[in-house]
């Protein structure tokens, strides 16, 4: 997989409604084109995490990777995203400070669990449009 300089990855559970909307959300709000996308159930899913030593069982949850630099899970990456939103969405990174990682992970956790009972869940990973689809990387 080549990835363009500068670009971070978002890996994210296909089949959730909750997830693919977040990830519509993401790709409306980067204006620098900053995000790639690829499911936690696709094969590139499994060999990053794999790289990373993150065990896909225990994780279904967000996933940012910064290529060479770092990745970031649950609370962490969903702040890490929203720092290179445009509008305000870069002030949810004083969560950061406000908030220590166990009690913003709990909260992640909680949603997380209850995710499918309160958003729904697809039967397969939907497909991008034509003009999102250089977002998703294989």
């Amino acid at each position: 997989m080549e990835l363009e300089s500068g670009k971070k990855i978002i890996l994210f559970d296909g089949v959730c409604n909750l997830c693919n909307r977040s990830v519509q959300f993401v790709i409306k709000r980067d204006s620098k084109d900053v995000f790639r996308f690829a499911s936690l159930q696709s094969d590139l899913g499994k060999k990053l995490l794999a790289e990373r030593n993150i065990n896909p069982q225990e994780t279904d949850s967000i996933v940012l990777i910064e290529p060479n630099v770092a990745y970031y899970t649950r609370s962490s990456a969903a702040i890490e995203i929203a720092k290179e939103l445009e509008g305000l969405w870069s002030l949810i990174s004083a969560f950061n400070y406000i908030l220590p990682e166990n009690i913003r992970d709990s909260i992640y956790n909680f949603i997380a669990k209850n995710r499918y009972k309160w958003f729904g869940k697809k039967d397969e990973c939907p497909l991008p449009t034509p003009e999102q689809r250089r977002k998703f990387i294989e």
